[in-house]
């Protein structure tokens, strides 16, 4: 089937974009990579059809999707993309060859199905927006955000931050002179570093949109999603000329929309506060957290 209009959620990763994703992929027209079933036969995206479409089918369905989750389901765009889960640097429209475009459209246009003709994907960290624009030319994007100090504080209570290794050794490039002398301003705090790495996400979101129709890109803040679910999910179904199911408010209400930014207070001290505080003041500014 031919792919059009594909839906990608981006986040810099512990913004809530996981929840937000969760929820979409019950829309009855949407289809999504199944982890357990995409990451183990990558080359065989058929299989990813047939239960979608099981999945749709009463009893059956519900017990089905309820052992198969959804997600980001980087073994199965490293098969058709080499580098694409780690890349140092965001991946841009020249990072693109003819093959990795021919694979991709071929494999995501395998998971589609009469119902679920809509593609929804996922990525986190680099937003790769160039790069995915240039695989699926009319693809809508949206940006999931998070104040920067709840995600600070998450990304350093992960297992999988590498940050603790130093930027020469993390996923996110060299530091810039500017962030260097930034975090050396705070002795080289992790906080401040985990800061600074959600900076560097959030500028490359910038950069990268600009090139793009703003009517192709909406942001969805997590706080908003946390507060009223069910008017952000009508903007966004709206915004991507999706009809709002009859039953939809009760698949919504089923999940618990807690909003966990009060964390970042409890669990850091009040001199890590002031230097995350002092760290993203233009950022918090920016995008109204303060």
């Amino acid at each position: 089937m031919h792919i059009e209009k594909p839906i990608i959620i981006i986040g810099t990763g512990r913004s809530g974009s996981t929840i937000f994703h969760t929820v979409f992929t019950k829309h009855p027209e949407v289809a999504w990579l199944a982890g357990k079933i995409g990451n183990k036969y990558p080359n065989k995206p058929q299989r990813n059809r047939l239960f979608l479409q099981l999945i749709d089918y009463p009893i059956i369905g519900s017990l089905l999707e309820s052992k198969v989750r959804s997600g980001e389901n980087y073994p199965f765009w490293e098969y058709y993309c080499k580098g694409f889960s780690q890349p140092y640097r965001n991946l841009l429209p020249d990072d693109v060859t003819f093959k990795n475009k021919k694979k991709l459209q071929w494999a995501m246009s395998q998971i589609l199905t009469q119902k679920r003709n809509r593609l929804l994907l996922k990525i986190t960290g680099w937003p790769r927006i160039g790069f995915l624009k240039e695989v699926f030319e009319d693809a809508c994007f949206i940006h999931v955000l998070r104040d920067g100090r709840a995600v600070a504080n998450s990304i350093i209570n992960v297992g999988f931050w590498r940050g603790w290794q130093g930027p020469s050794n993390w996923r996110w490039g060299n530091l810039t002179q500017l962030h260097a002398e930034e975090w050396a301003k705070y002795d080289h705090s992790f906080v401040v570093l985990a800061a600074i790495q959600w900076k560097i996400l959030m500028d490359a979101v910038e950069e990268t949109k600009q090139h793009i129709d703003p009517e192709n890109f909406l942001d969805v803040k997590y706080e908003d999603l946390c507060t009223d679910p069910i008017a952000i999910f009508k903007n966004a179904f709206q915004f991507c000329e999706l009809p709002f199911p009859a039953d939809f408010e009760k698949v919504i209400k089923k999940q618990s929309w807690k909003n966990a930014n009060y964390k970042w207070e409890q669990d850091l001290t009040g001199k890590q506060q002031k230097m995350l505080n002092e760290t993203l003041q233009e950022y918090l500014l920016r995008y109204n957290y303060i």
